[in-house]
């Protein structure tokens, strides 16, 4: 299956290692430089960056970990999730 994070990203489910909320998970220092190594490292995708980011996914392509910077909520991915991606 696929989770569709954009009209131009989509993800395979298998390699999803998690979604986040931005407001909850930020507020952590580990979390915030996790991020912040990640965007000096350029593994950071901004999927939609003329709007406010809500959540990251950490997806783990081909052998390491990318993070993407997503509009939608996690609730709206959780649902995309559970409702299978037609190409």
């Amino acid at each position: 299956m696929y989770l569709r994070l954009s009209k131009e990203i989509v993800v395979k489910s298998e390699d999803i290692v998690g979604i986040y909320d931005m407001d909850t998970t930020t507020v952590s220092k580990h979390t915030r430089a996790f991020l912040s190594k990640a965007e000096k490292e350029k593994r950071v995708v901004n999927v939609s960056p003329y709007e406010l980011p809500k959540t990251f996914a950490v997806i783990r392509e081909m052998g390491f970990e990318r993070v993407y910077i997503c509009p939608l909520s996690s609730q709206t991915l959780l649902k995309r999730s559970q409702t299978p991606f037609e190409w």
